[in-house]
């Protein structure tokens, strides 16, 4: 099973931009999904976006459209999310999870990240 670790995470102001890394334990195969959760305080895990890897095909949640992109990293076994204007509902621990379906729920991945907290103060 393959093994996630996020960086980049920290605290930021209203409007600014941020971009969060998840390396993976290996390779990221082409058949894979990359999904990139949060969990704001007090709340559920929540769906941000997920890209598939072979065509390049993502879908993201309403609430960061236009704002949060996903996009390979410099190494094959890397993955960005790049997040801009930032707001402070966007506070939340983020999380990056590995799978095989382009799904938005959580249970559908296989391997997460422990998670890197991203704190946006007005």
């Amino acid at each position: 099973q393959v093994q996630l670790t996020e960086s980049g995470g920290g605290p930021v102001q209203t409007g600014d931009s941020l971009t969060l890394s998840c390396t993976a334990s290996r390779r990221i195969y082409s058949s894979a999904v990359m999904g990139w959760f949060r969990q704001p305080p007090g709340k559920e895990r929540e769906f941000v976006g997920l890209r598939r890897w072979n065509t390049g095909r993502t879908n993201y949640a309403d609430s960061v459209r236009g704002r949060f992109t996903i996009s390979p990293g410099n190494s094959p076994d890397t993955v960005y999310l790049q997040m801009s204007n930032l707001k402070p509902e966007d506070t939340a621990v983020y999380f990056c999870a590995y799978g095989i379906q382009s799904s938005t729920a959580a249970s559908d991945y296989t391997s997460w990240g422990q998670g890197t907290q991203v704190t946006v103060s007005s």
